[in-house]
């Protein structure tokens, strides 16, 4: 692993940090389900949907909104999956 990406990573993974309860559990079970480090297009895709505001990503996340990018509705269902999947 690089060190860039480890940075990236730790930076995503603090960002991932929610006042919202339910954003905060569904991130802290992706972080643990994940290697020590994402792929270079999943982190963009992460980095996204960190940038929007959490009763944004909420709706994302919870399914009551679809994204209109393919891209960020692959990262949206991995975030979706439970453990075991």
């Amino acid at each position: 692993m690089t060190e860039t990406g480890r940075v990236r990573t730790e930076r995503l993974r603090w960002h991932s940090r929610r006042a919202l309860l339910e954003l905060d559990l569904v991130l802290q079970r992706f972080w643990q389900r994940q290697p020590d480090t994402l792929g270079d297009t999943q982190a963009v895709m992460l980095e996204r949907l960190l940038a929007m505001e959490d009763h944004d990503l909420w709706e994302l996340l919870s399914g009551r909104r679809d994204s209109d990018d393919p891209g960020m509705q692959g990262m949206v269902t991995l975030l979706r999956q439970r453990p075991g999947n």
